[in-house]
């Protein structure tokens, strides 16, 4: 076992997280507010340990404006950044030296990928899947159901004048 592997299986364990290991990769579960939870992957390479977290689908709409605004985000963010894959779905990736990697370094990259996640949620359901939100919140209230997981959207129901 590498020394970047025992740092991080240390701290995930000290941090009470929720993981499984396969060899040198770690599959962690962050839990967040806005994004109930967020599965990210610490693999440890020969030189670098890579980051991958899973952040939306392919947005539905507005496209531009979505990855526009990842962009924008990007030049703000440390050790990861906002990745798009062949199909359009929303990831945050990131490659760190291994020679970086102590306790420290992995609380703040693990707190980057729940942070950047967790905050970023809302805006990318906004502005990519608006269309998806109002119907649902239209077909939950005719029928009588909670609305209450959509509260943060409540102005997008609203009819606009």
């Amino acid at each position: 076992m590498s020394g970047a592997t025992r740092e991080i299986k240390k701290f995930l364990t000290d941090a009470q997280l929720v993981f499984t290991q396969t060899e040198n990769v770690f599959i962690v579960t962050i839990a967040g507010v806005r994004k109930l939870s967020t599965t990210c992957s610490l693999s440890v390479g020969t030189s670098a340990l890579t980051i991958n977290a899973f952040v939306a689908r392919k947005p539905d709409e507005n496209h531009e404006a979505v990855y526009r605004w990842l962009l924008e985000r990007n030049l703000k963010m440390y050790g990861v950044a906002f990745a798009v894959d062949t199909h359009g779905d929303i990831y945050l990736a990131g490659r760190v030296p291994l020679d970086s990697i102590d306790e420290t370094e992995i609380d703040r990259l693990v707190g980057c990928v729940a942070e950047y996640s967790d905050t970023a949620f809302n805006t990318i359901l906004e502005l990519g899947f608006a269309t998806a939100i109002k119907k649902e919140w239209e077909w939950r209230v005719s029928r009588g159901e909670s609305t209450a997981n959509l509260d943060a959207f409540a102005h997008l129901a609203k009819p606009q004048p």
